[in-house]
């Protein structure tokens, strides 16, 4: 069995967590707590997560999952304990493959996977890839403080994993502290000519073990260092014991609250250097870049625990509207409500569509012109057809009434031709929306986390790009927010040469009411709202167009 410690392993796989207590053992990692739940017949990691929140003999919680079995109940309890203490879960079955074998391995759904990510983002979870990555991440939070900050000092032996070490700092959003003037000076006094001084510093490959420690002493005075990685590569003079024991001193005599951790990089020439460290509270990594990572890890730990509550936000809605419409809809034995019933949920909960009216015909459609004027846009009414375009039911940019006619014809002719069989409502005629960027706001029931909220991209372009984003309902203006910063294209709509910024506070009302809408109404399935107009900064948001299916 591993030695005590400070980690506590949870296990859906029996026979996972027998090969993870023989790894335990033989990397001299101490667990405080072993847990195989198998299929939860009688606990669960809720209950444990719960019960070890105030261990005071385990600092932090480890697990293999394959799934929950209660999504909002799991959530409220991570969020209470990840404010106290970290929980790093590997969660498998995330493919189409993975979900079926995890379905048959312990009758546990695995729900998406874009889900889990969600509601761990929401509540301060901290998702390993692998086994090994969730123990890197554990041994780092079981023996050091959390960083105050994300700036980070190399010290290395060697250019090369130096290089990687900020490459990785880079990529992972941290930033290479920028070294004080005295300091560099103070280095330049004892260092070679040759050395780098400034970060990443580069003690070069003849650096004995007193070269090392006087660097450490150094770095360690420096206010502007939040964390440090310490980088040794064996040559042929390289003191590895001894290196690790002048970091100990130094870490000891400074008397700081900081991060320091290792990548001793080899085998049998550090291994006596790396054990030293092991049993001294510095971790060491393999290669620089597990380092960076870890430390990338404790640092958004730090950021979640000082992360205020938000308050919530509830706006005025009309229930018996929406209540109505669902219960209609029902009766008619219809699960995919109309555009002009979608259109009414919408303004039930105060997010503005445009100008809309269904005509049954010609005559009809030059009567809505009066009301809306041009230009104008022709959508196929129909509960039948969800992806309008596929099947040419959607015109853009009518001017005239030869174009209103020759544009109504030719709907009708497509619908036609493409869906012979689907109930056609008539044509909706709206305002035509300018000057505005297309986005998308979406909702797909998940089967573990209930109401799962997507942003990104809209129009046409949403499925090939790919570029959204995710969270569980419901959701605070905070996570709104995020939502919104996460897509790649956000630049867009803060605007880009020269072009005016997006009403983005207007997005977020429209996420916050989404939210509440299908809090209020667990009866929605799914709804997209493809494209949400956003105008300009201070002219809002404008849902163009709207699909909603319910459950029976």
């Amino acid at each position: 069995m591993p030695d005590k410690g400070v980690i506590g392993f949870i296990s859906q796989s029996g026979a996972l967590g027998t090969a993870v207590l023989d790894w335990a053992k033989t990397n001299d990692i101490g667990l405080s707590k072993f847990v195989s739940m198998g299929n939860k017949a009688d606990i669960s990691e809720i209950n444990l997560f719960e019960d070890w929140l105030d261990d005071n003999k385990t600092n932090v919680i480890t697990a293999y999952l394959e799934g929950v079995t209660n999504g909002n109940e799991f959530m409220r309890v991570c969020n209470k304990v990840t404010k106290k203490k970290p929980i790093i879960i590997v969660k498998s079955g995330n493919t189409m493959a993975g979900a079926k074998a995890v379905s048959s391995h312990t009758g546990t759904l695995a729900g998406s996977s874009r889900a889990y990510d969600a509601a761990f983002k929401q509540t301060g979870v901290i998702r390993a890839k692998t086994i090994k990555d969730l123990f890197n991440f554990a041994i780092a939070f079981a023996h050091q403080p959390l960083p105050k900050g994300n700036k980070i000092v190399i010290i290395t032996n060697a250019g090369g994993p130096g290089i990687m070490a900020s490459d990785a700092c880079e990529e992972n959003k941290m930033q290479l502290a920028k070294i004080d003037i005295q300091t560099v000076e103070i280095l330049k006094s004892f260092l070679p000519s040759a050395s780098n001084f400034y970060n990443p510093v580069d003690v070069l490959g003849d650096a004995l073990a007193d070269r090392y420690g006087k660097t450490f002493e150094i770095i360690l005075k420096d206010k502007n260092v939040n964390a440090i990685i310490v980088i040794l590569t064996p040559q042929a003079m390289t003191q590895g014991l001894d290196t690790a024991k002048a970091l100990v001193n130094a870490i000891k005599e400074s008397c700081r609250e900081i991060p320091v951790i290792t990548s001793f990089m080899g085998g049998s020439e550090v291994k006596k250097g790396v054990d030293y460290l092991n049993k001294n509270g510095i971790p060491n990594f393999t290669i620089p870049e597990e380092a960076v990572q870890a430390l990338r890890v404790m640092i958004d730990q730090e950021i979640w625990m000082a992360k205020k509550e938000d308050s919530k936000k509830i706006f005025k809605s009309d229930k018996d509207k929406v209540k109505n419409i669902f219960e209609k809809s029902i009766r008619e034995g219809r699960l995919e409500l109309g555009e002009m019933e979608s259109r009414g949920i919408l303004e039930a909960y105060g997010i503005r569509v445009p100008i809309a009216k269904v005509a049954r015909d010609l005559k009809e459609a030059r009567g809505v012109i009066k009301l809306t004027g041009y230009p104008v846009v022709l959508k196929i009414d129909s509960p039948d057809i969800l992806h309008k375009t596929d099947v040419g039911g959607i015109k853009i940019g009518i001017k005239n009434s030869k174009e209103l006619e020759e544009s109504y014809e030719s709907i009708m002719s497509n619908v036609k031709k493409y869906m012979p069989s689907a109930k056609i409502n008539g044509i909706s005629i709206q305002e035509m929306i300018e000057s505005k960027k297309e986005t998308i706001i979406g909702i797909n029931k998940d089967s573990q986390f209930g109401p799962m909220i997507m942003f990104g991209l809209g129009g046409i372009y949403v499925e090939i790009l790919k570029d959204v984003s995710f969270r569980i309902a419901p959701i605070s203006p905070t996570d709104a927010r995020e939502m919104i910063e996460e897509i790649k294209t956000i630049k867009l709509l803060k605007g880009v040469r020269g072009e005016k910024p997006s009403d983005i506070e207007s997005i977020v009302e429209v996420l916050l009411k989404i939210s509440q809408l299908v809090t209020d109404f667990p009866d929605i399935i799914e709804m997209d709202i493809n494209p949400l107009f956003v105008k300009e900064e201070g002219k809002g948001s404008i849902a163009g167009d709207v699909r909603i299916r319910i459950q029976e």
